[in-house]
This record gives C-alpha cells, sequence and structure tokens, in this order.
C-alpha cells in the first residue's frame, strides 16, 4: 500500500477527531482564560486566570476530593466484584462463556437512563426492597437507601462494572492453565498458586479495568444528579451547573480542563504501571 493510499484511508478518522475532539479541547481552552462573555456573542472577551484560581476555593476542593474518594470506592469495589466474576467466566468450559459474558454485556443494551431509574424503582422509599424489609417484618419504617453518598456508590458499581469485568476477562481468559499445574506440581496451595501465577498476569487486565471504570465514575454527572442529591454533588454535576444553570462557561471550561488534565495523568500512571509490571512479568 502506497504511503498516499494510506493517508487517504485515515483522512475519515483524522477530520473526525479533529472536528469532535481537538477542536472542542482548544475552544474550551479559550474560553477557560476569557473574562466573560456577551448573551448575545459566543466569542470570549478579556483574559483573566480568575476561574483557575477559583478551583482552589475550599467548595470545590471538597468536591474535587469527594468525586476523587467516589471514583475511587467504586473502582476498589468494581475490583472486588469484578474479578472473581472475571476469572469464574474465564475458567468456565468454553461452550458457556459465551451465555456467560452475554449477561455481563446485556445491560450495555439498556439505556443508561433507564438503568438508573430502574435501580431507584428498586431503592426508593416505597421500592422493591423496603417493601419487600417491611412485608416480612425486618423494619418497621423505610430504610433511607436513596440520596446519599451511599447510594451513589452503589450506582456507580451497577453501571460500570462490566467496564472492569470485559478487559479482566480478556486478560484471564488467555492464561495458560499448564502455569498453575506447574506451581502445584512443585507443591503451591491454590491461594499460593493464585497469587503467584494468576494475579501477576492478570494485572495489566486490572490496571486497564479500573481505569476505565475510575475515569468514567470521576466525570459522572447523571448517577450522583439522580440518586445522591445535592449534598452528593461530584465534578461531573459542577460543570454541568456551570454550563447550563450558572451560565459561567469560562468557570465551566476551567472545571473541564482540570478534570481532563486528571485523567491524563491517571492514564499516564496506569501506563507507567502497565509497563513495570510487564516487565517484571518478563523477568
Amino acid at each position: 500500500m502506497s504511503r498516499r493510499a494510506g493517508w487517504a484511508m485515515l483522512a475519515p478518522t483524522v477530520i473526525w477527531l479533529v472536528a469532535l475532539v481537538a477542536a472542542p479541547l482548544v475552544l474550551m481552552l479559550v474560553y477557560s482564560f476569557a473574562a466573560r462573555i456577551a448573551p448575545d456573542s459566543p466569542w470570549p472577551q478579556g483574559f483573566t486566570l480568575t476561574h483557575y484560581s477559583r478551583l482552589l476555593d475550599p467548595l470545590y476542593l471538597r468536591i474535587f476530593v469527594r468525586s476523587v474518594v467516589q471514583a475511587g470506592l467504586a473502582t476498589f469495589f468494581s475490583l472486588l466484584l469484578g474479578y472473581p466474576l472475571a476469572y469464574y467466566i474465564a475458567r468456565s468450559p468454553l461452550r458457556r462463556r459465551g451465555r456467560l459474558l452475554l449477561l455481563v454485556v446485556i445491560p450495555f443494551w439498556t439505556n443508561f437512563l433507564v438503568r438508573t431509574y430502574a435501580l431507584m424503582v428498586l431503592m426508593r422509599a416505597q421500592g422493591v426492597i423496603n417493601s419487600a424489609l417491611m412485608a416480612i417484618g425486618v423494619i418497621d419504617d423505610p430504610l433511607p437507601l436513596l440520596y446519599n453518598e451511599a447510594a451513589v456508590q452503589v450506582g456507580l458499581v451497577y453501571t460500570l462494572l462490566p467496564l472492569l469485568v470485559l478487559p479482566l476477562y480478556a486478560n484471564l481468559e488467555k492464561l495458560d492453565d499448564r502455569l498453575l499445574a506447574a506451581a502445584q506440581d512443585l507443591g503451591a496451595s491454590p491461594f499460593a498458586a493464585f497469587w503467584s501465577v494468576t494475579w501477576p498476569l492478570s494485572r495489566p487486565g486490572v490496571l486497564v479495568g479500573s481505569m476505565m471504570v475510575f475515569i468514567s465514575a470521576f466525570g459522572m454527572f447523571l448517577v450522583p444528579d439522580l440518586m445522591g442529591g445535592a449534598r452528593s454533588m461530584m465534578i461531573g454535576n459542577l460543570i454541568q451547573n456551570q454550563f447550563l444553570q450558572a451560565r459561567n462557561w469560562p468557570f465551566g471550561a476551567a472545571i473541564a480542563l482540570a478534570l481532563t488534565g486528571l485523567v491524563l495523568v491517571v492514564a499516564l500512571i496506569v501506563q507507567r504501571a502497565g509497563r513495570i509490571d510487564g516487565g517484571e512479568v518478563r523477568r
């Protein structure tokens, strides 16, 4: 294939990336330094660094820390639940893996908003969970399952768990059973064999899945908005409020760029950790 033909094949992708990725980022960068935006014009006016200095306000720092904590917990619980599931699917007979993977993927066939509302139906005061517990006499009054940070955590794990299971399964599925058999032949217990063979070889999948869950949870706004309320605001909700309610586009652009910067840092850290893990496994 000639170089000209190669560039011709890449042209649609390059145009797509420039139009829908690079151009919006450049626009947000310009807006973040704007002193103001006139109501009758989309063009920024003036120059200021005030919007970035506002990010250090204790109010916004609390929202930032809450977002990091919620994303970190969602990643931890997704790994806690997703690793055994991915391992079970990978170790299942080949004819059953397709059906098990289908059960993991099915939630993606349903609209994200619909799935969130379905979870709210289960957890609300007159929902399925509270009604069942009151019917069998476990509780007398409904439990406050919604509109708190615990509800946000449940919603994040519920919606993002497949993002960890799928790459982890892809990694575990390639594991050579002969390595585990060799470890057990050398006297290793099942746990020791897992810790010395399976876990090191699965860490690349763990890193990729954890990164996908953390980044998605950190910028999430729908789940905190519907299941958490005003007291559980995360950085995604803050960006939404600045653009759609406060109409402070420059400050919203500054927050969005700060979010993008943190996501890039996390991606670089995961990439670096993956290279280190790869070197350790090869040795």
